[in-house]
């Protein structure tokens, strides 16, 4: 999603760049392939590409006050969000397709490599609202819970075979996919989380890497959430 920074990291690392739709399996395959001809196997593919549900003032604003309304016990002042009905086939088929599908694309382009060498490991993101769904994003939910069932499918296929297919859960992490997220909801974000803060993408990435280096060689569709007590 930003190709400069990508750019800029492959420089620091000595490694190389290839930017590609990830919900184009095609494209997928091709840049696999090309790295291991590059660098003659594959070690590691983490999954991670991902998008929100594009803020909305209007609905956050009915959505507090429906939960005042609820403190207050006045269930029949409660308005329907809507958030499923005005949900579009075009939202919902795209939420789909970079998550879930693109999280298929990229570990089966993974494991035709990395089952014939017997080695590997795929590290898949999914989330806290794929284990503990909320209302107002049930395609986001509904994609993140399919990369649960998923990991957990494949990384028992492939775990004789010397290959580990593991998924993260985040909770929510401070990154710039919740910069437009309205303040007021960032406030009641942060009062459900029992740390009592949003999560920095460090901590995450000790998570991720433990999963993608020797030290989880036992660990196999397994599933770990990081949310600060949410989950």
């Amino acid at each position: 999603m930003n190709a400069e920074a990508a750019a800029s990291m492959a420089i620091e690392l000595g490694g190389d760049t290839a930017v590609f739709d990830v919900t184009d399996s095609v494209a997928f395959d091709t840049e696999v392939d090309k790295a291991v001809e590059r660098h003659g196997r594959l070690d590691i593919v983490i999954n991670n590409a991902g998008i929100a549900p594009p803020p909305d003032s209007s609905r956050v604003e009915q959505m507090m006050l429906n939960q005042m309304a609820r403190m207050e016990d006045r269930i029949d002042d409660l308005v329907p969000p809507d958030s499923t009905v005005d949900l579009s086939d075009a939202d919902w088929d795209r939420m789909i397709r970079v998550h879930l599908h693109g999280t298929f694309y990229g570990t089966r382009a993974a494991l035709r490599h990395m089952t014939p060498a017997r080695s590997g490991a795929v590290v898949n993101v999914s989330s806290v609202l794929g284990l503990r769904p909320m209302s107002g994003a049930a395609h986001y939910a509904a994609a993140k819970a399919g990369i649960i069932a998923f990991t957990k499918s494949v990384g028992q296929e492939v775990a004789p075979f010397g290959v580990r297919v593991n998924a993260v859960c985040p909770g929510w992490i401070d990154t710039p996919l919740l910069a437009p997220m309205d303040p007021i909801m960032i406030a009641g974000i942060k009062m459900s989380i029992p740390r009592g803060r949003l999560g920095r993408a460090e901590e995450l990435a000790e998570l991720v890497r433990f999963l993608a280096g020797p030290e989880s060689s036992y660990c196999n569709g397994d599933i770990f959430a990081a949310s600060g007590g949410f989950a």
